[in-house]
């Protein structure tokens, strides 16, 4: 089996990313949600931004770039008021945002999660509430909902944390 790396994205790959992105809305399309990522956003704008501010990840096979991700550790400002729900402690989390994948590579999001959480004790996501293929997969990975937060533009989004007690975090290639 080939080894799986997780790496800071680095300037140049913001076209393949931006086509991973594509691939995933196209994806999102087809599992019935229509309303997440659309337009340009999450494009080779965003990853070129994030690049730039040494936040995005690529997940890598043979050296092929499969996956994506934004990851931060600190204070997201829309996961400072939970409605329907509540986060279950107060203490500092990382958060990963626009993670994607190209298909090529399974389970992108527990090996960012994996990868994460050997970064910080708990790690919080969101996704949309019809983004059935997302929320399976963050629960697989060991997320617990915990209920709704609101982005800076008014859109709903379902609220995930993942406590590095609560789950055995597998071992990955160290690049960093």
């Amino acid at each position: 089996m080939s080894e799986i790396k997780i790496r800071p994205a680095a300037e140049g790959e913001e076209k393949k990313i931006g086509e991973i992105y594509e691939g995933a809305k196209r994806f999102q399309r087809q599992t019935g949600n229509m309303h997440q990522w659309t337009g340009a956003y999450p494009g080779e704008e965003s990853a070129r931004e994030d690049i730039a501010n040494g936040k995005l990840y690529v997940i890598e096979q043979d050296g092929e770039i499969h996956g994506v991700f934004f990851f931060d550790c600190g204070i997201e400002p829309t996961y400072l008021k939970i409605y329907d729900g509540q986060w279950p402690c107060d203490l500092p989390y990382g958060f990963i945002h626009r993670i994607a994948g190209d298909g090529a590579v399974h389970g992108i999001v527990r090996l960012a999660t994996e990868w994460a959480l050997e970064r910080c004790d708990r790690v919080r996501i969101d996704t949309h509430r019809d983004n059935s293929v997302m929320q399976k997969a963050l629960v697989s990975a060991g997320y617990k909902y915990c209920g709704i937060i609101h982005l800076s533009s008014g859109d709903e989004r379902l609220a995930f944390q993942i406590d590095a007690h609560e789950k055995d975090v597998g071992t990955l290639t160290k690049t960093l």
